[in-house]
């Protein structure tokens, strides 16, 4: 899609009137995304773990933006109590949503484990959005042209999803696990995708990736190597937040995208750039393995989507 080559935020048309919730967004993609979106004109609930940095995220965005529409919501995605519950508040004060942007993400901690007892990057960066996003899918369904957009990671081309072992009970090592989350992550977006068409959904399903970008989420890798070389090494090689949240905002917000499509950066090694339509990784669009991570899914969160009838049980 070439005519994306030039495309920034300043594309981003009038938002007015539209209600996003952004995951993740009181830092990196999420905060450029929550920006962008608010400076058009759009309603941003930011959905973040610590409200205190979700506030000064907030305070920021309106320091440059006065005006913007913002409500900070406490979100645990690795707690599916703290799911339940946001969802609940959401729906409670919104009769529909017109975009969901499953941002959030955790990033090769030692093993560990989640409130339900899930390993901690499958519980929060692919459990935590499954189930979000099957709760507040009515409302969605209700909105103006409506979209979910989850965001991968190249990473998700070098991940295998250990149906046999998805916790790391005999043998957990921390980017192995988070290559499985993002690709759980491509998996999940791309089977919402068929599941939404074949049910008739106006809900459309889209993913995006951002590259390399410099923000928080290597830098605050509990594990020190990971920390050196994505936090260190190669930073200086990494695009700004901005620009990394460019391909996400353009699945979310540009007119004529088509449910099921990915969007990344252009540049060479999709690592930089403006975003473009690019291809997933065959394991990501391969029919049985999303029939059975939407199981397993299920199973793990007790939510299941009932689409075209109303919201997930």
């Amino acid at each position: 899609m070439a005519e994306t080559q030039q495309w920034t935020a300043e594309h981003i048309p009038d938002q007015t009137g539209r209600v996003y919730v952004v995951t993740g967004a009181n830092s990196g993609l999420g905060l450029a995304t929550a920006r962008a979106v608010a400076r058009r004109g759009g309603h941003v609930i930011l959905a973040v773990r610590d409200e205190t940095k979700g506030r000064g995220a907030a305070a920021e965005i309106a320091d440059g933006h006065p005006g913007a529409r913002l409500d900070v919501r406490r979100l645990d995605l690795a707690d599916l109590d703290s799911v339940r519950a946001f969802a609940e508040g959401v729906r409670a004060e919104h009769a529909r949503l017109d975009v969901l942007v499953n941002n959030a993400g955790v990033m090769a901690p030692p093993r560990t484990r989640s409130a339900q007892g899930h390993e901690l990057q499958f519980a929060a960066n692919h459990l935590g959005h499954f189930a979000l996003t099957g709760l507040l899918l009515d409302r969605l369904a209700a909105g103006d042209d409506p979209r979910v957009v989850t965001v991968s990671s190249l990473k998700h081309r070098k991940g295998r999803l250990r149906f046999d072992d998805l916790d790391g009970e005999r043998g957990y090592a921390p980017m192995p696990f988070y290559d499985q989350s993002k690709l759980a992550n491509a998996v999940f977006g791309h089977e919402l995708h068929r599941r939404l068409t074949a049910a008739g959904s106006p809900v459309r399903s889209l993913l995006a990736h951002p590259g390399y970008a410099a923000t928080n989420l290597p830098v605050e890798a509990p594990v020190p190597l990971v920390r050196l070389m994505f936090g260190r090494v190669l930073k200086p090689l990494a695009q700004s937040p901005e620009r990394g949240a460019l391909p996400q905002l353009y699945a979310a917000t540009a007119p004529g995208v088509e449910s099921g499509q990915f969007f990344g950066p252009g540049g060479p090694g999709q690592l930089r750039g403006a975003p473009t339509l690019v291809r997933l990784a065959p394991g990501a669009t391969d029919a049985g393995t999303g029939r059975r991570l939407w199981e397993v899914s299920e199973r793990l969160t007790d939510v299941r989507y009932s689409l075209g009838v109303g919201a997930a049980e």
